[in-house]
């Protein structure tokens, strides 16, 4: 058992730090827009890099961030199976949120959940991913479409992957509701910005 923990504690940490790499701000600052972090929103995920007009940009940074929650989970199932792969992968949306390197202050951790979901158990992903589309197709709110895709992952977890997925997906759920706090209170107003739309 000792061994066992020390192994989750090992894979988790390794999936902190390899979600807590802010691609969209490497991304922004490497194509000379500055930091992403004054821009905006101020956030470091696709939607913000999205509203500096460089839809390649926000594309990679999608890919990027969802790739890494992907590759934190799969490459603790490689070296320590199904319950390290969960551990990681909910470590890697933490990096994602509260990255090291930015003193905590990171993104949202859409991406990173949705890559996450998808290596714990691909359909689970695929609804998910499906869910955030239809939402934005509809509404072509970016934050609304999240909160709809979260709130669905853990009954899709549930009937796609069974208890342990679904209890992650629940867990990150539960987080990234909190990180969108601030978006409820504007979604309640009538006051978020529409996909594509630069804020002020």
């Amino acid at each position: 058992m000792p061994e066992a923990a020390g192994i989750l504690a090992a894979t988790a940490a390794a999936g902190y730090l390899l979600g807590s790499i802010p691609f969209g701000l490497v991304l922004t600052g490497l194509a000379g827009l500055g930091d992403i972090r004054a821009i905006g929103s101020g956030n470091i995920g696709a939607t913000n890099v999205l509203r500096t007009g460089r839809k390649g940009l926000a594309l990679a940074t999608l890919l990027l961030d969802g790739g890494k929650g992907a590759a934190a989970a799969l490459l603790a199932l490689a070296l320590a199976g199904h319950d390290a792969l969960l551990a990681a992968g909910f470590a890697a949306v933490l990096g994602h949120n509260f990255p090291i390197w930015l003193k905590f202050k990171g993104g949202k951790g859409v991406a990173t959940t949705l890559g996450t979901l998808a290596a714990a158990a691909w359909p689970v992903g695929l609804a998910a991913c499906a869910t955030w589309l239809a939402v934005a197709a509809l509404f072509r709110i970016s934050s609304l479409s999240a909160l709809v895709a979260l709130a669905l992952a853990p009954a899709y977890a549930w009937v796609l992957a069974g208890p342990s997925t679904a209890l992650m997906a629940a867990g990150l759920a539960v987080l990234g509701f909190i990180r969108h706090s601030a978006n409820i209170r504007r979604l309640l107003k009538g006051e978020e910005p529409r996909i594509g739309k630069k804020k002020s």
